[in-house]
């Protein structure tokens, strides 16, 4: 009965949040300004663009090895994969390669093969990377700005840079890849408020002082948000905008009524037979959508809370931090992940490009500020956030991977999105697209470009 109840409840909260659903009315954010500096806002700001590089010590690395050595594992449960979380068993494996394999001082060099730099955006200290193509007579080359989620960072777009910059097509395109502040390069607030907006803003801020009037723009998790954000604020900027994380309010009547009947009369509500299968699955809506959904998201409402509780044992504990982190790169690929022991990690991943991703929190301290963001953005309903108002009237291109958390069909996504020139499912991939299927969102964002340029 219990059970009941609970199914019942939650049934219920969909339904009256579908009906409370209010129409997007305005057309674009205001911009405003904001500081996130120590102190108190100077006088004049300095907006000097200095070269960066990562840089390490052998005292930073001989205090990751004191620390790995002294972890005390918990043996898991006998008969289960990544059910309960990262399993024990095989980050005892990611551990070992960590300590006596893993190079970081060769991933370094990885890392600064790219020209990295810093500027100072409203009191922050704004990490990018920026990369252009090398000259090819024709070739048009157009600005583009990648943003990546948590718990990424720019290592992300490492596979896919050489795809966009060192093209042979007639197209090739200028990368810049801002760190998002409080995350990995880039400076955290000082200040409480910092959220997607305040995001958005700072990386118009960094275009225009990079010299770039209009430009296109790439992102997924937070980066689809921020990115989209950016469209609303500053549409006469944007030129296009790109997104492998689909987002839409689920609400309104016609959403309920999609829902509804839309896996036994999809022509009806705008689906697909494969907007069907991705949507109800062979479990229905409810199991797919709803209580799947809960069960993955444990982490955002502890970080959409108290995020500097978790954050001080993950910024303290190397391998705690790894399996944290690590966990989301296995699941969020596929889900089926959960019941292998290996969480499937391995499968679109090498341990030294996760193990890279995680160095880039642990040597930066960036776990605690970038977990913070969470509670920034959610500290206040949601629904009433000015965003959720806003249409998106750029041209969007779309690129549905099959194992994302969520699926959004184009006729949801067509209540925010109102020019969409292109949506594509993919045909595999999940989450972490660039990182994963970096070929195929890079011939995707190339096709959505020449539909808008016309070529």
């Amino acid at each position: 009965m219990v059970l009941l109840d609970y199914k019942f409840t939650l049934i219920m909260m969909v339904i009256i949040s579908i009906f409370a659903h209010k129409r997007t009315k305005t057309k674009r954010i205001p911009i405003g300004d904001g500081w996130w500096g120590a102190g108190e806002k100077p006088q004049s700001e300095d907006e000097k663009v200095f070269p960066f590089q990562v840089q390490t010590s052998d005292e930073e690395i001989q205090d990751l090895y004191d620390r790995i050595d002294r972890t005390r594992y918990t043996e898991p449960l006998e008969d289960t994969g990544f059910q309960y979380g990262f399993n024990s068993t095989y980050l005892k494996k990611v551990v070992s390669h960590w300590r006596h394999q893993f190079n970081w001082k060769k991933q370094i060099a990885i890392l600064n093969k790219y020209p990295q730099f810093k500027t100072n955006i409203e009191g922050l200290d704004v990490h990018f990377i920026h990369v252009r193509p090398p000259h090819r007579e024709g070739q048009r080359v157009l600005p583009l700005m990648l943003v990546h989620g948590w718990p990424g960072s720019v290592y992300e777009f490492y596979r896919i840079l050489p795809l966009l910059t060192n093209s042979l097509d007639s197209l090739a395109f200028e990368v810049i890849c801002p760190s998002i502040p409080g995350y990995g390069f880039s400076e955290a607030p000082h200040k409480q408020g910092f959220d997607t907006l305040a995001a958005a803003r700072v990386f118009h801020k960094l275009m225009e002082r990079l010299g770039f009037s209009d430009y296109y723009l790439q992102g997924g998790d937070w980066g689809a948000i921020i990115t989209t954000n950016m469209a609303q604020m500053k549409p006469e900027c944007v030129k296009g905008l790109h997104l492998n994380m689909l987002t839409n309010n689920m609400r309104g009547f016609g959403v309920l009524f999609s829902i509804l009947i839309g896996r036994y009369l999809p022509w009806l509500v705008g689906f697909t037979r494969e907007d069907v299968r991705r949507l109800f699955g062979s479990v229905g809506f409810m199991e797919k959508n709803i209580y799947e959904i809960i069960r993955e998201t444990g982490y955002l409402h502890i970080q959409g809370t108290k995020p500097d509780s978790a954050g001080c044992g993950v910024n303290d504990s190397p391998v705690g931090l790894a399996a944290y982190i690590l966990e989301k790169f296995s699941t969020w690929t596929d889900f089926n992940n959960r019941d292998l022991e290996d969480g499937g990690l391995e499968r679109k991943f090498t341990l030294d490009d996760l193990l890279t991703n995680i160095m880039i929190y642990w040597t930066t301290g960036s776990i605690v500020s970038s977990m913070r963001f969470y509670k920034e953005n959610l500290k206040t309903n949601i629904d009433n956030r000015l965003d959720n108002h806003t249409g998106v009237y750029v041209p969007t291109g779309l690129a549905a991977f099959p194992n994302e958390v969520r699926h959004v069909p184009q006729s949801w996504a067509r209540d925010r999105f109102r020019n969409i020139y292109s949506y594509s499912y993919m045909p595999r991939g999940g989450h972490f697209a660039a990182f994963e299927e970096p070929q195929l969102l890079a011939d995707d964002l190339l096709q959505f470009v020449k539909k808008v340029e016309k070529l």
